[in-house]
Parts: structure tokens; C-alpha cells; sequence
């Protein structure tokens, strides 16, 4: 019901123009003082963070911590897809009609989502960050880098129940997709779904940074790039979305499981 609220809630107000205002007070210095509550709140892990809680000025730079070395070890399976993000598996399968449920009664179309028409049907991985989670988003298998696309579009929140509440939440909201070539064959595309409280969304392989009031853009890169490479960062929470055409990867994972950078979660080239 609190979550029913807050979606209704968020409705009657300026979404992106709140997130920016919500972005700029996470800058502040004075975000410290609920730095600390948001720890306690959320359950978020120090332990496995780069630096002590004292390192982290800002809530923004507690949000985009970097974790220590070692503590997510990257699968070397020659045919493995991992997981680009700590989070959990919140819808995964195929495509019917160009489209795959991502919660009870509400389909999201890949097209819309990409922002361009597709020809065929894809296997798709939806992964949800929490609040508590790490929010630096990862290369899933090496390879090239050959372009990326920004859609603009509003910041509904991305937990759950506002999945169920608002339909096509994921294409209404402003979003990055960096499309990859994988060595050894076949094609990924990697979605970066903004949210309501992500003041920005900034990748490595462009200058792009989101929710400044720009409009529309994409642009053709050549950047090789290893597996689990950092590839951008949310400043708040958010949502990936894996996205391949049928027969190149066959993802492992089920609705509900718990992903980690660098974990297998799919084989390439296994269907």
C-alpha cells in the first residue's frame, strides 16, 4: 500500500524536474546528514565498499561507491554472459509479438524501449537495483562497444509496484543503450532505465549525461571493452534491461534470483 501511494503521489508532480532537484541535493554536502540514516534505512553492505563510510562526503558518492578489489570475482567461462549489476532478476525470457511481461498484466514492447523497430523476437533480462545496492553497471562479456542512444522520457520509479501500476514504465522512462558486438559472434544490447531519484545516468563509452533537458541523441562508437569493464553508473537506482536477438544467448537466471557483477547469468551462442 506505501508503494501504491508513493506512485500515486508521483503522479501529480514534475517528475524530472524533482529528480534533478533531488540530483543536486545529493551533490551537496549537505546530503551527509542522511547519509547515515540511509545506510540504517536500506541495509547497504560497507563491508564491501572501496572506502569507510567517512570517504563518502556526499549521498551521491556513497550511491556511486566502487567496491574492493577482489570481492566480485568475474566468471571466465569462454561461453558465459555475466551479470553487469548487483541486483535482482525482476523479469527474463523471450519475446512475444515483440513484447515480454515484466509484471502481472503489463508487457513492455522491445521496440519502444529501444527507441528503433526490431525485425524478430529477443530473449530479454530484466535486472532491478535497490536502494541498497552497488550502482555501477558492467560490461557482460567482451567485445566492441559500436554504438549508443539516448531516449528522453519522464522518471517514474522503477521498484516493483510501480512496474504494476504504470504500463510501459520502462519505455516512458528516459534511457541509454549501449549496443555491443561480442567477440566470437552475436550482438547485445545493454539499457540503462532511468528512475525517479536518478539525478543522472553517465556512461564510459560517451559523454552522455542524462536528465539535463536534452533532447534525443545517439552516435556510433569503436570501443573494445573486457568482461565486467565498467561500462556507466546510475546516481541513484535504477533498472538494466539485457536485450538479444533469439539464439545468441540463453540466460540462466529465473524471476526473483539475486545477480552480482561478474556471476554467470546466461551462455553465448548456446541456442
Amino acid at each position: 500500500m506505501k508503494d501504491a501511494l508513493v506512485v500515486s503521489a508521483l503522479s501529480l508532480v514534475p517528475r524530472n524536474h524533482g529528480a534533478r532537484v533531488m540530483g543536486r541535493f545529493a551533490r551537496s554536502r549537505a546530503s551527509r546528514w542522511v547519509r547515515d540514516a540511509f545506510v540504517r534505512v536500506y541495509g547497504v553492505d560497507l563491508g564491501e565498499a572501496e572506502h569507510p563510510l567517512s570517504a563518502y562526503p556526499t549521498l551521491e558518492d556513497l550511491f556511486t561507491r566502487r567496491l574492493k578489489a577482489g570481492v566480485r570475482p568475474v566468471d571466465g567461462a569462454p561461453d558465459g554472459l555475466v551479470s553487469p549489476v548487483d541486483g535482482r532478476c525482476a523479469a527474463v525470457g523471450r519475446t512475444v509479438d515483440g513484447a515480454i511481461e515484466v509484471a502481472p498484466g503489463r508487457s513492455l514492447s522491445i521496440a519502444a524501449l529501444l527507441g528503433h523497430p526490431l525485425d524478430g523476437e529477443r530473449d530479454v533480462a530484466v535486472l532491478y537495483l535497490s536502494p541498497r545496492d552497488y550502482h555501477r553497471v558492467h560490461v557482460p562479456r567482451e567485445g566492441r562497444a559500436v554504438a549508443w542512444n539516448y531516449v528522453p522520457g519522464t522518471l517514474w520509479p522503477v521498484f516493483p509496484a510501480a512496474v504494476r501500476r504504470v504500463p510501459d514504465l520502462f519505455a516512458r522512462n528516459e534511457r541509454a543503450t549501449v549496443s555491443f558486438a561480442l567477440d566470437g559472434g552475436g550482438s547485445l544490447d545493454v539499457v540503462l532505465v532511468g528512475a525517479f531519484g536518478v539525478g543522472r545516468i553517465t556512461l564510459s563509452v560517451c559523454a552522455l549525461e542524462t536528465n539535463a533537458g536534452q533532447g534525443a541523441a545517439a552516435g556510433t562508437v569503436d570501443v573494445p571493452l573486457g568482461r565486467s569493464d565498467e561500462l556507466g553508473v546510475f546516481h541513484l537506482g535504477s533498472t538494466v534491461i539485457l536485450v538479444a536477438p533469439i539464439g545468441q544467448v540463453a540466460f540462466s537466471i529465473n524471476p526473483g534470483e539475486v545477480v552480482q557483477v561478474g556471476r554467470v547469468i546466461g551462455r553465448v551462442g548456446a541456442r
